[in-house]
């Protein structure tokens, strides 16, 4: 056992705790069916990049069906989950995240949001009848991105743009949205580590337009602050999470802040999460737009495609700063 665990913990990089132990009480909630829902969510956006929604309309059974489906299937033989992988990135993926070397103490699928695109390894979840996944993951999805594009209107209507300016990425049929299910099983070994927590999922920020989180009552979800300092999201099984992602961060020219976030594993319990991930069409122009730019206030960041941001953005590693290469002030070659 001690040779296993120092295998483990040699492999995955543990990590000093963050200095707040203490969940952190200051998450902006937005009540969706308030009237002034537009004006909180535009504040949270600029103080924090992420905020919870309640009364948000998906229904605890559409949520509940998908996660049972789900840990059917993270509960499988591991042999039996490989057969959906590996990840390309769609697919069954076990402690490596992504090409570039990061790791985590996590299991997770990757499904494209478009059912005309899944391939048949992702849709083997289940030994008897995948179709009811398929069934549980579809109807969830619409449910959410109906959500997130309701948010997204708020969010517009807050800013001061036309109402659909944002929404319309995500509604457009070519829209490259994915859905990801993370599992994050318990590690005893951690209790022989005093004041350490081995990474789930290492910081980063996503670099799409919305992501929206859902995920079980196990804590483990950490946020940074614009001063630096990263603190414990307290878990809430019945509501969701949004985080804008770096292109609304683009699109806004840096007035709403892509929020960087990090998943800490429990020694105890598992944590299971779902996150929909709202991406524009790949041939979508990002740049701050002209509605929102005060006069003579300068474009932070370079017109991109969605494509080119996301070739970089995927050959980079989880913690870096993805979006600099496109900074004005910082211009150089795109990657290819």
């Amino acid at each position: 056992m001690v040779v296993q665990s120092q295998l483990v913990f040699d492999h995955f990089a543990p990590i000093k705790s963050c200095k707040h132990t203490a969940l952190f009480t200051g998450i902006p909630v937005i009540d969706l069916s308030d009237p002034e829902a537009k004006t909180h969510i535009v504040k949270a956006c600029e103080d924090f990049g992420f905020f919870k929604v309640v009364n948000h309309g998906v229904s605890d059974d559409l949520i509940g069906a998908l996660e049972a489906q789900a840990l059917k299937f993270f509960h499988l033989p591991q042999s039996e989950k490989e057969k959906a992988g590996p990840a390309d990135p769609f697919g069954y993926g076990s402690k490596r995240i992504g090409p570039n070397g990061d790791v985590g103490w996590i299991e997770y699928l990757l499904l494209n949001t478009n059912h005309e695109l899944i391939s048949e390894k992702s849709l083997f979840i289940l030994r008897e009848n995948p179709e009811i996944f398929r069934c549980a993951v579809e109807e969830y999805i619409l449910a959410v991105k109906k959500m997130a594009c309701e948010v997204l209107e708020a969010m517009a209507e807050g800013l001061g743009i036309e109402k659909h300016d944002l929404s319309r990425l995500l509604k457009d049929e070519r829209s490259d949205c994915c859905f990801r299910l993370n599992h994050y099983p318990p590690c005893p070994e951690l209790e022989a580590l005093s004041g350490r927590n081995l990474i789930g999922f290492g910081e980063h920020t996503d670099p799409q337009i919305i992501s929206v989180l859902r995920s079980n009552n196990t804590t483990g979800l950490h946020i940074c602050l614009r001063d630096g300092s990263w603190v414990p999201v307290p878990p809430d099984q019945r509501s969701f999470f949004i985080n804008v992602g770096d292109s609304l961060q683009v699109m806004t020219n840096g007035r709403f802040n892509s929020v960087k976030h990090k998943v800490l594993a429990d020694p105890t319990k598992p944590r299971f999460s779902m996150i929909y991930f709202g991406g524009p069409p790949l041939n979508e122009k990002i740049a701050p737009l002209a509605s929102i730019l005060e006069e003579g206030e300068q474009r932070l960041y370079k017109e991109f495609t969605w494509w080119d941001y996301k070739n970089s953005a995927y050959k980079s590693r989880l913690a870096a700063c993805r979006l600099r290469p496109f900074e004005l002030k910082n211009l150089t070659p795109l990657l290819t």
